[in-house]
């Protein structure tokens, strides 16, 4: 399938928040939706959606002017789209990649987390590996700009080695701590590998119940490069980098999840040998060692001048990595089903490791 000379005909599979409606919130940087990325870039045209929900799809034809279908077969024989957003709950993420895939779109991008369980998040990833669909998983933050600038920091040791990580995830008073765990703690995990070109692997739960409303729970565990096998391909080793130093040897990491707070917070520190980096929502810092004002012979740490301003482009980028997806079969998308399956692997350890000590 080729683009038109109206772009890459595109759709969108689930007309609710993330899809559309969270156009609406006038603090968030636009785009924020797939339905506002899809119509931002020139590569793509909007050419259908679909939802069984017969008000969604009012609002939905109404703001970006295009037909919408209550059947996602139907839309998908109708419209033949080249690329296909999946902004769905994710106890239909692999039914809809399987759609996909039997009727011929190229590139799917799909809404994090990858599935709901570890088989369908692996039955996914079997779809991409297979080589006739990308599947792009929008962990936004890998197409943020503050993250990839970060990214860049840690990859070149400008700060030295990494030692350890610590996260922090808070999103209100009266969530589940297994609900933010899996909505947003998605999006946190997939940032720490991303990062730290590591993968997660969880060792030690205590603190409140992961059933919870109430708390803070604690995680940790060691951050390590993943053998080849059936989770997909190694993470790229550094150029500069030689088996055997000591940025192979396992990077040690603590998450701080936690209920009864009024407020959001969603951040990650790296601790390294000559300084510190910290990110996450509306924050970015770079400290570094210096001889200390306070005492003879010791170092402490300054924060430097550098920041991030300006939009992310995490919406935006992850359209264009679609497109470009499309454009060239040989490439993979920056977030694919292979990240997202990573992800999941790690959530589930935490949740099985909770059920064997007895909650």
């Amino acid at each position: 399938m080729e683009p038109s000379v109206e772009g890459i005909q595109t759709a969108v599979i689930g007309l609710g928040r993330i899809a559309s409606l969270l156009e609406d919130d006038r603090l968030r940087e636009k785009p924020c939706t797939h339905a506002g990325a899809i119509t931002a870039n020139p590569e793509c045209r909007l050419a259908a959606g679909v939802d069984t929900d017969a008000e969604r799809r009012r609002l939905f034809a109404e703001r970006w002017g295009c037909p919408v279908y209550a059947d996602a077969e139907t839309m998908l024989r109708t419209h033949r789209p080249g690329i296909l957003h999946i902004a769905t709950h994710p106890d239909s993420h692999a039914r809809y990649c399987a759609l996909a895939l039997a009727l011929g779109v190229q590139v799917v991008v799909c809404e994090k987390p990858l599935a709901d369980s570890l088989r369908d998040a692996r039955r996914i990833a079997a779809f991409h590996a297979g080589g006739k669909l990308r599947i792009l998983v929008n962990h936004e933050r890998r197409y943020q700009g503050d993250y990839a600038r970060a990214k860049e920091i840690l990859d070149r040791e400008r700060l030295g080695r990494l030692l350890s990580v610590r996260g922090a995830l808070y999103m209100g008073k009266n969530r589940r701590l297994f609900d933010v765990l899996w909505h947003d703690g998605t999006h946190l995990a997939d940032a720490l590998m991303f990062l730290s070109g590591r993968v997660m692997r969880h060792r030690r739960t205590w603190g409140a119940l992961l059933s919870g409303r109430k708390g803070t729970l604690w995680l940790s565990g060691l951050l390590v490069h993943p053998p080849e096998g059936r989770s997909g391909l190694r993470v790229a080793r550094m150029p500069w980098r030689r088996e055997g130093t000591p940025s192979d040897e396992p990077v040690p990491f603590v998450i701080e999840l936690g209920a009864g707070r009024d407020h959001l917070v969603f951040e990650l520190e790296f601790s390294c040998e000559g300084g510190r980096l910290r990110i996450g929502n509306g924050i970015f810092e770079v400290w570094e060692s210096e001889p200390s004002p306070y005492a003879e012979r010791f170092r402490s740490l300054k924060r430097t001048a550098e920041g991030f301003t300006g939009p992310t482009g995490y919406f935006i980028n992850m359209s264009r990595d679609a497109a470009a997806c499309f454009r060239d079969p040989r490439r993979q998308p920056l977030s694919s089903a292979v990240e997202g399956l990573r992800v999941i692997e790690y959530l589930n350890s935490v949740q099985v490791r909770r059920r064997r000590i007895g909650e």
